[in-house]
């Protein structure tokens, strides 16, 4: 069993030969109903590696399957490249958006990428072009370790003009003067579109900290805003996973702009009004109030989240600043108040533009 392209491949026997439809998860039902009956299911290179063994493991005990992984396309193609993998990323995007890249994207970078098909990769040329890194060098792959194998090393403009046939995958050579995004928490305001409603870089960094993400944490960010706090959280790993609840419908959509724009396509976006929207909600690890805040909010957090979960709550006003400090007076934590100034002009000298005071209330249940 497997996709026609890999069946063709195999000499001539008596074996039934079932091809693996498309989509990928109409095929498991039909796996499933091969059981006990000795089966191989064809796959390129290594399963485990952005392909299908996981997927596959998962519908059936360990007792049933064993798995014999090939070269995987990332080695074949690292090996015709001469890059040491512990120092490439490697991306599956056969099934993904080309924006998973852009939080990485930075002069210097080495990726591999695995690619929908041949037409990917004149996309790829384009998203590239458009993001600033012009400059980039793509490797284009055909059918490695086969006997169609081809590779070409191409500019952005011969990777538009020219044909790549499937499978494929691209090496990419990044250059250009695109904006690198930094590493560290408080990211660029200008990165986000927005209506003005953002928690601001230095006080999103410090929200960042506070929130303190761990490997497969989920967070809700309530009152989303232009959703930088949770797009944020999901940049720092690929295991965290995050739900922003927006009251207004606008924002709502900017919020899955900026989460699709800026590579964070998992983001679960909810228009809706907390605590309401939260009925039925997948427990969170980490909570961070940025709008809405009210007493009706912090009674329902408070009797429904689980022990352990961490709260993060910012006012501006004097109103939400006597609510957190009732609370702090309820139920401990860190209260700390955040105060920033800018140097602006002053006539014809400089002086220091304070911004609002920002209080800030973390509480781990």
């Amino acid at each position: 069993m497997g996709p026609p392209r890999h069946l063709s491949l195999i000499p001539n026997s008596k074996a039934e030969r079932i091809e693996w439809p498309v989509p990928f998860a109409d095929g498991l039902p039909i796996l499933t109903g091969l059981r006990r009956r000795r089966t191989v299911v064809l796959a390129s290179g290594d399963p485990f590696w952005f392909g299908a063994g996981s997927v596959i493991a998962r519908n059936f005990d360990a007792a049933e399957w064993a798995a014999l992984p090939g070269q995987s396309t990332f080695s074949l193609a690292a090996a015709r490249l001469g890059w040491p993998l512990e120092n490439t990323l490697t991306f599956g995007l056969h099934a993904a958006p080309l924006t998973r890249l852009r939080p990485h994207l930075a002069p210097g970078l080495r990726a591999i990428l695995l690619l929908r098909d041949g037409k990917a990769v004149a996309e790829l040329a384009t998203y590239l072009g458009e993001t600033g890194f012009a400059d980039c060098a793509l490797h284009v792959m055909e059918a490695l370790g086969g006997p169609r194998e081809r590779a070409r090393s191409v500019s952005l403009t011969e990777a538009l003009l020219g044909t790549f046939e499937h499978p494929v995958c691209v090496g990419i050579d990044v250059a250009g003067a695109g904006q690198a995004f930094p590493k560290a928490s408080g990211k660029p305001d200008e990165i986000f579109e927005t209506d003005g409603q953002i928690t601001k870089r230095p006080i999103r960094a410090l929200t960042l900290s506070a929130l303190a993400p761990q490997r497969g944490e989920h967070l809700w960010d309530i009152g989303g805003g232009t959703g930088s706090i949770s797009i944020e959280w999901l940049m720092c790993d690929p295991t965290l996973s995050a739900t922003t609840i927006e009251p207004r419908a606008d924002r709502a959509e900017r919020i899955r702009r900026n989460a699709d724009a800026l590579g964070q396509d998992r983001l679960q976006v909810i228009h809706g009004t907390a605590p309401e929207a939260l009925v039925g909600l997948d427990q969170p690890d980490a909570v961070f109030i940025g709008g809405g805040l009210s007493a009706n909010l912090l009674n329902w957090l408070h009797q429904n989240l689980s022990a352990g979960t961490r709260v993060i709550a910012n006012a501006v006003t004097l109103e939400s600043e006597a609510l957190l400090a009732e609370w702090h007076d309820k139920l401990g934590g860190d209260l700390l108040r955040i105060e920033l100034a800018q140097a602006s002009a002053l006539g014809p000298r400089r002086g220091w533009k304070s911004a609002y005071p920002v209080v800030q209330w973390g509480l781990t249940l």
